[in-house]
């Protein structure tokens, strides 16, 4: 078994903590109290009811790392580093943690669907650690105020994935089967290029027709081809496709960027390492994850860093769907040409 499996069970019990306080903010405060903006940080807005889960996520691994120090790194913490216990090194850390105390923050904070608490436990190799050195990734839903259920995922590397349910009314959890999607076409599925925020939706959306088109043929009157779900969350999008309920997803915003520099625009919001951080539980349920341009997911084990990542149900929908988006891409020139 994994060392990291030790690492399993503080983990699940600080996710219920963190789930359990958002819940009890949410039904207490209003709306515009948990909207309202605590900092700006280079990664992401920080916003007040992201503080509930920062204070209960550090007081959680500060005890759990009396027993072995390990380096935090989140969403909302000065320098994105933590090092526990505080009078610790990181050079004395077996394990970097990686953490998206709430991923969805804006839709939980307006009851609008659930968020998700994110963690991946990689060993400590400085900062050459990378996401595929994670062994140990668990995700938790936060779920809406007027919602009693709420899943809990974990996977260690090569031991596959598992699942609970809990039951918010009773206190009681059982285990949960999910499973992706067996399907061989995106055709009268959900299938989703991510475009969130104002800038570049145009491009983003040509992409996906372009794909969809080419996937599926010219389209027929009065019907729908495919669908899609804008859900504003990483941790949540991961969820559908390991659910079943979607077939596709690409969140490919960080090659947007030189397109927001040519017009004129800041920088885009893009996804972050701590947002995909869970992606290994994806896997070892068979979810096909991938970088931009192919190649297994990867990146920096950093909060500032933008990644890009797609996902695929099975190996089947990859082959139908992945050359085609890829030419949809390459064609603008946000992919290198490939030599023929």
């Amino acid at each position: 078994m994994s060392e990291a499996a030790a690492l399993l069970e503080p983990m699940l019990a600080l996710h219920d903590r963190i789930r359990d306080s958002v819940v009890d903010a949410c039904t207490k405060q209003r709306i515009d109290q948990l909207a309202a903006v605590s900092a700006e940080e280079a990664s992401d807005t920080i916003y007040e009811v992201d503080r509930v889960s920062e204070e209960i996520l550090v007081a959680g691994l500060e005890t759990v790392a009396r027993d072995e120090p390990l380096c935090l790194m989140a969403e909302g913490l000065a320098g994105g580093t933590m090092v526990l216990p505080r009078d610790a090194r990181e050079s004395d850390c077996r394990w970097r943690v990686i953490v998206d105390p709430i991923d969805g923050t804006r839709g939980i904070m307006y009851q609008k669907r659930s968020a998700w608490i994110l963690t991946g436990v990689a060993p400590n190799q400085g900062a050459g650690t990378r996401l595929r050195d994670i062994t140990l990734a668990v995700q938790t839903e936060i779920p809406l105020v007027k919602q009693h259920l709420s899943d809990q995922l974990w996977a260690l590397r090569g031991q596959g994935a598992h699942a609970t349910r809990f039951n918010r009314i009773t206190g009681t959890s059982e285990l949960l089967t999910v499973r992706p999607s067996t399907a061989e076409t995106i055709a009268h599925g959900f299938s989703t290029v991510s475009r969130f925020f104002p800038g570049v939706r145009d491009v983003l959306s040509a992409i996906e027709d372009e794909m969809v088109h080419e996937v599926l043929g010219p389209p027929l009157a009065g019907k729908a081809a495919c669908f899609e779900d804008q859900y504003l969350s990483t941790g949540g999008q991961l969820y559908e496709l390991m659910a079943g309920h979607d077939r596709f997803i690409a969140d490919v915003r960080p090659l947007m960027q030189p397109l927001y520099a040519e017009r004129g625009l800041p920088r885009g919001l893009c996804a972050h390492p701590y947002d995909i951080c869970t992606a290994l539980i994806a896997e070892e349920l068979g979810v096909v994850v991938t970088d931009a341009d192919g190649s297994p997911l990867d990146g920096p084990f950093d909060v500032e860093s933008d990644s890009s990542w797609i996902g695929y149900a099975n190996e089947r929908i990859r082959a139908l769907v992945e050359p085609a988006l890829q030419r949809a891409l390459r064609r603008r020139g946000l992919l290198p040409v490939r030599d023929s």
